[in-house]
């Protein structure tokens, strides 16, 4: 199944759930908006080399747009769609004035020199250009993009405009207009999920085995706070591979050295591992924080988590869903786990708004709470329902969309 049918697949299920009146299924099942972009770029060699681009706007009935923009080589249209859809549902379980947008650029940026990377950047915006703004559509960050792409994104907007425009996207350096902890915002909410999910279950952090799938932005803001919790981060891996240690990793050591030598590899007493056999580690919390679909019908009878928090957007495929509830393994879904970005974009985009800016502190204990607060709202519809987590957070984020539709109605 192909990561788009797989997201209207879910559509379809809460659909059936909530009894949507056809014309609201049909319509919350598909994109408003698909741009595809020819981006030149001229190559540090002086060579022409023309990458392909997207922009997708999936919902804008509750607020404009919303969602990061990732360069990756194996960005597909069909991925960028489905992870629009699934930041129009993140938004409205957060309560968040947004829809769901999402862009992407096939293209390897580990291949590429800054100077490359910016020229692609600032020529994608150009194309993009007539479709975002802070009232229309607001990029952040995603894989292979930081706040200095957003900043490149910012400036070629603002001059095109003629004046600053510190709103038209999120993620960007405090300098001109950021917010504080949003940088450790997506791994910070999924610390914070993973505590009050331990709590749930009635489980001590001190000493409780994790195991992170990923060690980028989000991967290891959460292993780093964890760890000062007390957990024993046991696995980690990055796009090289894998490491374990059953006494755990000082996690601070281990971000030092990724960062100097580009790999979790290099960590000294360790066994190394797979991906896969990171997966089927015997832990209490499984941390899937890389791509899509990664635990599947393949592996999932494989899984001997307790928990899984997810991370990364859509890194379990509706087959293994099954798989894993029949397993009575615990799943944080991604519109929850990983909404920590898209709240903080949200202070973000409110402080650009009022040119009035918060403190971290401030920053954290909003996210904090907003966090929590929906955390157990999914945890209360789970337990008077008797449905799974994943099917409790899109049966309020879907609909939340559905009721603005309906009250919307169709025009013309």
């Amino acid at each position: 199944m192909g990561i788009w049918e797989m997201a209207q697949k879910q559509v379809d299920k809460v659909a059936e759930i909530l009894n949507l009146e056809d014309w609201i299924h049909k319509k919350i099942r598909e994109c408003r908006r698909v741009l595809i972009v020819s981006i030149p770029v001229i190559m540090d060699d002086g060579h022409v080399e023309v990458f392909e681009g997207y922009r997708v706007q999936h919902n804008i009935t509750r607020g404009p747009a919303k969602g990061g923009i990732r360069y990756h080589p194996e960005v597909t249209l069909d991925e960028v769609k489905a992870l629009a859809m699934w930041m129009t549902w993140k938004c409205a379980l957060l309560d968040l004035p947004f829809g769901g947008g999402k862009g992407g650029v096939r293209c390897n940026p580990k291949i590429m020199s800054k100077k490359e990377i910016e020229r692609l950047t600032r020529r994608y915006t150009a194309e993009i250009l007539p479709f975002i703004g802070p009232e229309k559509d607001i990029p952040a960050p995603d894989v292979y993009t930081n706040p200095e792409v957003m900043a490149w994104i910012m400036d070629t907007y603002s001059v095109d405009k003629g004046y600053a425009v510190p709103g038209v996207v999120t993620g960007k350096p405090i300098e001109i207009g950021g917010s504080y902890g949003r940088n450790e915002a997506t791994g910070r909410g999924v610390y914070f999920c993973i505590l009050n999910a331990l709590k749930y279950l009635n489980l001590s952090p001190e000493g409780i085995k994790v195991a992170i799938q990923g060690f980028g932005n989000a991967g290891s803001v959460c292993a780093k706070l964890l760890y000062k919790e007390g957990c024993k981060i046991v696995a980690v891996s990055d796009s090289k591979g894998g490491i374990y240690n059953s006494k755990g990793i000082n996690i601070e050591e281990l971000i030092k050295i990724k960062e100097e030598t580009g790999t979790v590899l290099n960590y000294k007493d360790i066994d190394k591992i797979t991906n896969e056999e990171l997966l089927a580690l015997e832990v209490d919390v499984l941390v899937p924080a890389a791509l899509e679909n990664q635990i599947n019908e393949r592996n999932a009878d494989k899984i001997r988590a307790k928990i899984i928090a997810e991370a990364a957007n859509g890194p379990t495929t509706p087959e293994a869903d099954e798989i894993l509830e029949e397993k009575n393994v615990f799943i944080i879904p991604d519109i929850l786990a990983n909404a920590g970005g898209v709240v903080v974009s949200y202070f973000e985009w409110v402080q650009a708004l009022q040119a009035f800016f918060w403190s971290e502190r401030e920053v954290n204990l909003k996210l904090r709470e907003r966090m929590e607060k929906t955390f157990w709202k999914v945890v209360d519809l789970r337990e008077s329902k008797k449905i799974g987590m994943r099917m409790s957070a899109y049966v309020i984020g879907v609909g939340k969309v559905a009721e603005a539709t309906r009250l919307r109605g169709l025009y013309p």
